[in-house]
C-alpha cells in the first residue's frame, strides 16, 4: 500500500515510516521541516534499504497535498503533522489552532477531493484532561485543559463528524501517552530544536553535558517519591501501533479511538535513575515548584488496543533509556 505520512520526518513519524517500510508498504513523507530535518529521509532509506521520498510542504497547502496524493497513488494517510508543546500553545493559541486544526481541515479536503478515506490520526492523552480515575481508558471523559490538547480534541471531534456524514471513511485516533526512546540503529530519534519540552531528551542533554541540570517540577505529589508519574512508551512500540491500526482499518470502517501506552507509570526521579544506569552518567537535579497544569499521575489502560488491534507495548524502561542515550551520543553534533 502507498501511504502518506504528514509530519513524516519528525520524531514519531520517522519511526512509523520505518516500521511501515519494513512491513512492505511504500511510504512518502510530507513535512514543512519546522521541527525536523530533511536528512531523515536518507537515514530511513539507509536503514530500510528502500528510497523514501520527501515532499516539503505545509499542511495548509491543500493543492500541494492533493497533487501529492494523486502523484504517489496514496491509499491511506498517517497524520503526524502538528505543533505539540503545551506551554507554547498557551502562549500562542492561534498558531496552534491555525496549524493543527486548520492544517487537518486542509488535509481532509485534499483527501476527500481525491477519494482517499483511510486516516490514522496522531492524537494525545491530553484530550482526557485531569484524570478522574486511573488507569485511563477510552471511556474516560474528554476535557482538554490547554490549547494544544484542545486542538487534538477538536480534530478528533471533526473526524467523528466527518465519519458520521460519510460511512466510507475509516479513521483511527491514536491517543499517545509519553513517547520516548529511539531506533536501535541510532540513525533516527528525537531531535528537538532549542530547549526540549519533554523529559527524556532534556535528561539526555544533561547527561552528555550540554545542560547543567534538570529542573524537577514539584516533589510533593501523592506519588511514591513525590514526583509526577507518567506512562512512558518506547517510540518503536508506538510505531508498531500505527501499523496495527492501519491493518485494523482495512477491515473496519467508522471512527475509532485507541490508547497507546504501557499501562504502567514511572516517576520523574525513577526515569532519571534509569537513565543514569543506562548512560553511566550522573544527571544532577534541582527540585523547583510545581508547574501549572501538571497532574500527579497519568497512565493508560491499553486493553482496547490489545484486544482490537492485537497490539501491546513490549519494550522495557531500560531499552527506552539505552536507545535514547545511543541516539544522543551518535547525533550530538547535529543536535547541538
Amino acid at each position: 500500500m502507498n501511504i502518506l505520512l504528514t509530519g513524516g520526518s519528525g520524531y514519531i513519524g520517522s519511526h512509523a515510516a520505518l516500521v511501515l517500510a519494513q512491513a512492505g508498504h511504500a511510504v512518502v513523507l510530507y513535512d514543512n521541516l519546522c521541527n525536523s530535518r530533511a536528512d531523515v529521509a536518507q537515514r530511513l532509506a539507509q536503514i530500510s534499504g528502500h528510497p523514501v521520498p520527501l515532499v516539503q510542504g505545509d499542511m495548509r497547502d491543500t493543492d500541494l497535498l492533493a497533487r501529492t496524493l494523486r502523484q504517489h497513488h496514496i491509499a491511506a494517510v498517517l497524520h503526524f503533522a502538528g505543533l505539540k508543546a503545551v506551554g507554547e500553545s498557551v502562549a500562542e493559541p492561534l498558531a496552534y489552532y491555525d496549524n493543527n486544526v486548520g492544517g487537518t481541515l486542509s488535509l481532509l479536503r485534499a483527501m476527500q477531493g481525491v477519494g482517499v478515506r483511510t486516516l490514522v490520526f496522531s492524537s494525545s492523552a491530553t484530550v482526557y484532561g485531569e484524570p478522574r480515575y486511573l488507569p485511563i481508558d477510552e471511556a474516560h471523559p474528554t476535557s482538554a485543559t490547554n490549547p494544544y490538547g484542545r486542538s487534538k480534541l477538536h480534530i478528533e471531534e471533526m473526524l467523528a463528524d466527518l465519519v458520521a456524514s460519510d460511512a466510507a471513511w475509516r479513521v483511527a485516533c491514536l491517543r499517545y501517552f509519553n513517547p520516548v526512546g529511539a531506533h536501535a540503529s541510532g540513525l533516527i530519534g528525537e531531535n528537538p530544536r532549542g530547549v526540549p519540552h519533554n523529559l527524556l531528551p532534556f535528561v539526555a542533554q544533561v547527561a552528555i553535558g550540554r545542560r547543567p541540570s534538570l529542573d524537577v517540577f514539584g516533589q510533593d505529589y501523592p506519588t511514591p517519591d513525590g514526583t509526577g508519574v507518567r506512562d512512558y512508551i518506547h517510540v518503536m512500540d508506538l510505531a508498531e501501533g500505527h501499523l496495527a491500526a492501519l491493518d485494523f482499518l482495512a477491515g473496519h470502517s467508522g471512527w475509532h479511538a485507541f490508547n497507546l501506552g504501557t499501562g504502567q507509570g514511572h516517576s520523574v526521579l525513577e526515569m532519571v535513575r534509569a537513565f543514569e544506569a543506562a548512560s553511566g552518567r550522573a544527571v544532577p537535579c534541582r527540585i523547583v515548584g510545581r508547574r501549572a497544569g501538571d497532574v500527579a499521575s497519568c497512565y493508560a489502560s491499553a486493553e482496547k488496543a490489545r484486544t482490537m488491534l492485537d497490539w501491546q507495548a513490549r519494550r522495557a524502561l531500560d531499552d527506552m533509556c539505552a536507545s535514547t542515550w545511543n541516539w544522543q551520543q551518535q547525533n550530538e553534533k547535529i543536535s547541538s
